[in-house]
Parts: C-alpha cells; structure tokens; sequence
C-alpha cells in the first residue's frame, strides 16, 4: 500500500470543534454545493479547496460525501494517489464502495501489487466485495501474469456469488488468457449463460495474446455466424494481426471493410495495422497506397513499410522511404534502424547497410544493439562474405548474443561453410541455446555433407535435451478459410484428390526439364526414398490444393513457418509458367513472388 503522506499532518481531516449552526434544511443544501464543486475539479489545487469546504463543514464524517471525495482525488486523471491514500486512511470504517475506488485507482496508476493488497485488507475487515471489485483486480492480476493469486481470486467469486457476472466473467476470459492459461479463459466463455460483445472480445484477445492467430478467426467466424454482434474495433485490429500472421489476404480485406464501415475515421494505428497486414500477407501495392494517403504518419508507420518493403526485397525502395522521413523531420529510432539495416541485407545491399550503420551511430547517436549487429552479420553472410561477418563478430564491442551468431550458422548453412558454420553452432550450445532450430542446421549441414556419425550425435543431444524439431507446415488460403498442411500430410479431407493433383502436375514439370533436387533430403535413404519425400513438402500439397480449388487466373498465397528448400524453389518457378499463376510465398520475413518462371529474390535467398 501508499505511504502515508505528509498530507496526514494537515488539520483537513479532523472535524471542526465548532461546527457553524445552520439549519438541516440549509446544511443539505451547502452539502450538495461542496459535492457541486468537487465535480468542478479541474486539477489538485481546485480539488484541495474542495477538500477544506468539506471538512470545513463537517460534512467529511458523511459517508456519501467522504466516498466521493476519495473517488474523485484517487480515478480522475488529475488526480493524487497519495494524497487519495491519506484521505482513505482517515475512513474508519471503509466500505466495499471505497475499497474498491482504492483498488481501482492502484490499477489505473499500475501499482498492481498494491491493488491485491487492498484486496487482502478488505477481507481482513470483514468487508465484502462486489462484483465492481473483482474486474480490477482480474486486471491487475492479468498485468502481473499472477495466475496462482488469479485461480484464488476466482475461487472468491463463486463464494460470493458472483460467477455468473457478465462483467465479471469478461475480465476473468481476459485474466486466463493473459495469463496463459487459454483452456481456462475457453471454459469460461463456453459457461456463460449471456454473452456480449466484450465477451467475444475478451476470448478473441486470449488467443491472440498466445499467438493462436487461426483459433482467433474461428471464433471470430463463430461470432458472426450468430449475426447479432456488431464487432468493437480493438477486435477488429486484433483480427488484422490474425490475417497478418496467417497471411489470410482475403479474410484481412473483410475486415478492413467492417472497420470502414464500423469507424467514421480511421486512427494512425489503425492504419499502420492495415499497411502492415496488406504488405506482410504480399499485397505491396495496396499498403503502399495507404501509407501514401495518411494525411499524419509516426515512427511506427514508416517502420512498418521500411520493413515490408524489406520482406519483398525492395531495397532501394525502403531506403527511399527512409529518406522521406527525415525530410519530414522525424528522427529515426533503433527499431527504424533494424528495418534499415534488413532492407539492405534482403536486396543484397551491402554498401548502402555499411553506410547506414556507420550513419545510425555518427549521425543519430544510436548506440547499436545486438539486434543491429545481427543485421550486419547477416547482410554480410546473404553476400557470401562468411569469413568477413566472423571477424565483424569477433571486432563487435558488446558480447555476441544468440542472434548474433544465428544469423552466422544460417549463413553458413546456406553457403555450405560447414567449418565456420560449427565455430557459430559451437557459441550457441555453449550459450545453453533452447532454440531447437540451431541444432537442426547444423545436422543438416553434417548431412549435406554426408557425415552421418556427426548428425547421430547431434541427434542424440537433441532428444537428451528434450527438444522436439518443429514441423514445417503451409498456409494457404482458400474460399476465405485457411488450410494448413505438413510435409507428408495425409490427414487433409481432400488428400486423396491434392496427391492426385501432385502426380499431374509432376508429369507437366517433366516437359519442363525439371529434376527433382534429392540432396535437399537431409536423410541417410535411397533416392527412390528421397523423391518421395520431396514430393510431399507442404508447400507442394498447399499449391496443389489451391490450383484444384481456385479458378484459372486467381493468385495464390502461401505462408511457411520454415524457409523453404532450394527444389521448392524451382519447382514453383516452373509450376508459376505451367498453370500461369501468380504465386506468393511468405518464407518466414521474406516474400518470394513467382511469376512466368522468375522469383522476385533473383534467387538470392
């Protein structure tokens, strides 16, 4: 709880000797032009003279008029939380109404923790709480990831009655889910008699705060199947972040059309939210065109194009955008920096990122981070310049972080420099690296090079380790619902007709010359084996699905969890000339866009 204030020492909080003699008549009167002037308060110095003409006449000893007092000193926006304290601690007997004031007012100043101590100095005298108590402190304990002091507080509400409380239940879904306990925040909402559209809100945000982006359209799907919700517009951007993720092009038009519709004028973070999701879901000439229409942009707009423009390989661009907003003079931070930095790394500019890093530190004093050295690290190694980026990490004047030397192992990976490629592998197992994926390179990179015994043992650690290799999977959208497929995947509805479709489509690449690169195959199997494999990578399964179940002509998007392979490479560049599509994959932060055989990277990935 708040110290006690210095103010304790004032005589505003003892009742007058001699009250002035009036009438009950002309007292109720005089109450009600004191409370009239605490409603006036525009800052503390008015409220203060409120204060003294409360106490003045005696009217401090009224519950009514001390509870809005408190109220008024602890939630107003010019208000003193100490100050509010003092006043508290003059109270008596406090009741439910002023505790709860107290506990609102800590979690709107974010002392959280003091607002569970209020909580807990509130039962101890035996005042009970109401359902106005608990969502502030569902709030506080959602802050403060205190899911063990949450489940106790939640125990609370069925002992006091409270559990079928729309208000309460909303910020319960909110606490759980914040809390990452998903499965309770879904039993919650399941259990509700009424729902509202906050209810559908609150459960929309839990999945979105664990990164459940699909989970997230399909309740949103569920929302709207029931047609009586008008969506509120933090779920809306909430649902832009789904499609962003998922690359849901089309669901993420939908809801910029209900925000449209919803929403007389659109915020600056709103927009940003739609540019980020047109350029990361490949619709680049679409956030272009609304990043060019903000009539007002922030640091956060021109960092959310600089880096979508990276993710497309457009370099120069981005640096052009860079270039706009210092002439509108708005200093760029070290996020802007990273966009920066990737857009050269992306587009193979390796003097422009040199320059741009010296210019971060001599122009704008930024102080790089491991972040920015990681960009350089990887600018240099998409560029082959492997042992150069070794001897940058070794100059570097802050100690290397995992980043850092991944960027290096990935560089190394694609360049087949399997001796430096060890020397980064080496740091990151030394750093006690909980990222599986540092030791899938680097077997794959003994496997590339056929050194079996090697990748037995990096195996080995792995399982000692308990770390499990994350499936590769695509995304891929399809009548506005997204489908979901894994390498090798048999358990699609319609994977019967998909490997049907592989087989012609394989039949048409032959007349195309196309071979089937097995040493993308990191396993000690026959090469029959390995063209199997090959042929069920999910990027293959998500294109066949979509040139079964999309009219001739229609673009398709992909979006991979992992980088893909060089042979899914090719054989989409030669699928793109076949069937004359425009296909666009999202390989993790780089867009690849194929059309008539060529890629948009120059195949420099």
């Amino acid at each position: 709880m708040a110290g006690t204030s210095v103010l304790q020492q004032t005589n505003f909080f003892s009742p007058p000797a001699d009250p002035p003699q009036f009438s009950e008549l002309n007292l109720r009167l005089k109450e009600q032009q004191c409370l009239s002037l605490l409603k006036r308060c525009k800052n503390l110095e008015d409220f203060k003279q409120a204060h003294a003409q409360i106490v003045k006449w005696g009217f401090f000893w009224n519950s009514f008029s001390a509870s809005n007092l408190v109220a008024a000193c602890a939630l107003s926006d010019w208000g003193s939380l100490d100050y509010a304290c003092s006043i508290f601690q003059q109270f008596h007997e406090p009741g439910t109404f002023e505790f709860n004031t107290m506990i609102r007012a800590h979690v709107k100043d974010m002392n959280f923790q003091d607002a569970l101590v209020f909580y807990y100095e509130m039962l101890e005298r035996g005042v009970e709480p109401d359902n106005f108590t608990y969502p502030a402190l569902f709030k506080a304990c959602a802050w403060l990831k205190a899911k063990e002091e949450g489940m106790q507080i939640h125990g609370h509400v069925f002992k006091f009655g409270f559990e079928s409380d729309l208000y309460v239940q909303n910020s319960l879904i909110n606490m759980y889910g914040k809390c990452g306990e998903i499965q309770h925040s879904c039993a919650v909402f399941e259990q509700m008699d009424e729902k509202s559209v906050a209810s559908w809100s609150a459960i929309i945000a839990a999945n979105a705060s664990l990164g459940m982006w699909y989970e997230c359209l399909m309740v949103f799907g569920n929302m709207s199947s029931e047609g009586c919700w008008r969506p509120e517009e933090s779920t809306l951007v909430t649902l832009l972040s789904a499609c962003t993720h998922l690359g849901a092009l089309d669901l993420g038009k939908c809801t910029h059309g209900a925000l449209l519709r919803n929403i007389s004028e659109l915020n600056v973070i709103v927009q940003t939210s739609l540019i980020d999701m047109y350029v990361k879901c490949g619709y680049l000439e679409k956030g272009l065109s609304l990043f060019k229409k903000m009539t007002k942009r922030n640091q956060m707009s021109y960092t959310v194009m600089i880096s979508g423009l990276a993710m497309q390989g457009h370099g120069e661009e981005a640096l052009g955008i860079y270039s706009m907003m210092l002439e509108e003079g708005l200093d760029p931070d070290d996020v802007v920096y990273v966009g920066v930095l990737s857009s050269c790394s992306h587009a193979g500019l390796v003097d422009e990122g040199f320059n741009c890093f010296d210019r971060m530190k001599s122009e704008h004093g930024i102080e790089p981070t491991a972040q920015h050295y990681g960009c350089m690290v990887d600018l240099m190694g998409k560029a082959g310049m492997i042992n150069k980026a070794l001897e940058f990490i070794n100059s570097m004047p802050i100690k290397p972080n995992d980043v850092v030397w991944r960027s290096l192992l990935s560089a190394c990976r694609v360049h087949c420099n399997l001796e430096i490629g060890e020397i980064a592998a080496k740091h990151l197992f030394e750093s006690n690296s909980q990222n599986a994926g540092d030791y899938v390179i680097l077997s794959n990179m003994y496997a590339r090079a056929e050194k079996w015994v090697e990748v037995t043992k990096i195996r080995t650690e792995m399982a000692r380790k308990g770390f499990n290799q994350v499936p590769g999977f695509s995304l891929v959208e399809v009548g506005r619902r997204i489908h979901k497929f894994v390498s090798q995947d048999t358990s699609h509805p319609r994977c019967g007709s998909v490997y049907e479709m592989i087989h012609q489509m394989e039949w048409q690449l032959k007349f195309e010359g196309y071979s089937p690169d097995t040493s993308q195959v990191l396993l000690d199997v026959d090469e029959e084996e390995k063209r199997q494999r090959l042929k069920g990578h999910s990027q293959k399964l998500a294109i066949a699905f979509a040139l079964i179940h999309t009219s001739k002509g229609t673009p398709i998007r992909i979006a991979r969890n992992l980088r893909m392979c060089s042979d899914c490479h090719t054989y989409t560049k030669l699928i793109s000339i076949i069937y004359e599509r425009e296909i666009t994959v999202r390989d993790r932060n780089q867009f690849h866009h194929f059309k008539n055989g060529t890629c948009s990277c120059r195949d420099y990935w």
